[in-house]
């Protein structure tokens, strides 16, 4: 039998994940969590061999779980909406990486993999597939990203981000075609996800899509294509110009 738990915060996806689990006869399901805190204490209680985990929980990210282990002794599964977080993974050694919604083969994949996989060569040769699979996705402003409001859920192109600002403990997304989002999640929490070849984190209200930058004034603002203005702290003024320099 493999020890199992889930970590899942949205009730939906997490009965769906423990009833397919479920059919499988030699997975002992130990427990369910739904943040970070439940997370680490029933990781702690239990000593799972297999954790299935969602990487934005209500409180933080999966690798907030995982960074509050000296040693990973456990396999791991990801399920998640953001397909750009698979190289982060791969370092905590994600023995799989499925993206919602979630397809029932891939499940029973992984699982099997769980059942075989080892924490040898053979799995770091199953992570450097991952990786390699992954890269150009996560490399490129086509890959999309799900924002979750409290009516829907929207599919964006992060091409189409041009910039978030924050607003106390909500995030709001300004995107093409003049559309705007307000998700109930802290500006840093997309600061972490959203790639840093493409993201700028200009102040700390703001984070920008560089390949929206029109220009950079000396007096401390970046101009934005649609002639948004966006302020740049003075202690990240070098950073940005760097950054612009070599777009």
């Amino acid at each position: 039998m493999i020890d199992t738990i889930i970590i899942e915060d949205e009730p939906a996806v997490r009965r769906e994940i423990k009833y397919l689990v479920s059919q499988e006869d030699d997975i002992n399901i130990l427990g369910t969590a739904t943040n970070v805190k439940d997370a680490v204490a029933l990781i702690k209680a239990t000593k799972p061999q297999l954790v299935l985990m969602d990487i934005q929980l209500v409180d933080g990210t999966a690798f907030d779980v995982l960074s509050e282990f000296s040693e990973i002794t456990f396999r791991i599964i990801f399920i998640t909406a953001y397909n750009h977080f698979a190289i982060k993974a791969i370092k905590y050694g994600a023995l799989d990486y499925l993206l919602k919604p979630l397809d029932e083969q891939e499940l029973q994949a992984a699982l099997q993999r769980a059942r075989t996989e080892t924490l040898d060569g053979s799995q770091q040769q199953q992570q450097l597939t991952i990786a390699n699979d992954t890269k150009e996705i996560q490399d490129s402003l086509e890959s999309h990203i799900v924002l979750h409001t409290m009516e829907y859920l929207q599919v964006v192109k992060l091409r189409d981000i041009i910039y978030c600002q924050s607003e106390g403990s909500y995030t709001n997304f300004f995107l093409t075609e003049g559309r705007k989002i307000l998700i109930s999640k802290p500006l840093k929490f997309y600061d972490e996800i959203l790639p840093d070849q493409w993201f700028l984190r200009a102040h700390q209200s703001y984070l920008v899509n560089i390949t929206c930058v029109d220009k950079f004034l000396k007096t401390g603002f970046i101009i934005l294509k649609d002639k948004t203005e966006i302020p740049v702290s003075s202690r990240k003024k070098d950073y940005i110009l760097q950054r612009i320099n070599n777009i």
